[in-house]
């Protein structure tokens, strides 16, 4: 989790430039949402609880790191965003988990992803500085832009995480009676 919410941390602070993309998306965008899968495996197989610790433990070591490796502004915002936005997936989750297999990684990922969005963005970037686009006539500061398109990569990061989380989802369960005490 914390090397998850790290390598985010520092790929946030570069623009993802393939294809002119520079004022839509970052480097970012394409890690972060794993952060999401790995809660949401710890609370189908160990629960809420379990979860959490892994939440404070990945929030902790990830704050520290990210303050040497990233700057102290997206550490802070890093983890605001992360720890509100994974304790609301961790409660999600849990109350949604005995529908659909689907159901609770989909919506718990959506939610916390539109929180962590919305948190991080605002406070890592709001009033930086980092300038501004055009956004199809509309001027807008490019972290507006570039939380809109984040948003959407975690939305589509959510769906495509249902495959994998399905396939790791049959084999934990397998293993729980294989080993009851983990």
């Amino acid at each position: 989790m914390a090397l998850v919410v790290v390598a985010s941390n520092i790929l946030v602070q570069y623009p993802f430039t393939p294809w002119g993309l520079a004022d839509y998306l970052t480097w970012g965008a394409f890690t972060y949402p794993f952060a999401f899968l790995v809660t949401d495996l710890t609370n189908r197989r160990f629960g809420p609880k379990a979860a959490r610790t892994v939440v404070y433990v990945g929030f902790a070591a990830a704050v520290v790191l990210s303050i040497v490796l990233a700057t102290p502004r997206i550490a802070l915002a890093s983890g605001t965003a992360f720890l509100t936005a994974q304790l609301i997936d961790v409660a999600v989750f849990h109350r949604l988990r005995q529908r659909l297999w689907w159901t609770a990684p989909l919506v718990s990922s959506l939610i916390g992803s539109t929180v962590d969005t919305a948190l991080f963005f605002t406070l890592a970037f709001a009033g930086s500085g980092v300038g501004v686009a055009d956004y199809w006539g509309l001027t807008l500061p490019v972290w507006v832009g570039w939380a809109t398109f984040d948003f959407l990569v975690k939305a589509v990061h959510a769906i495509a995480m249902l495959g994998p989380f399905h396939l790791l989802r049959s084999r934990i369960e397998a293993r729980r009676d294989e080993y009851p005490a983990l």
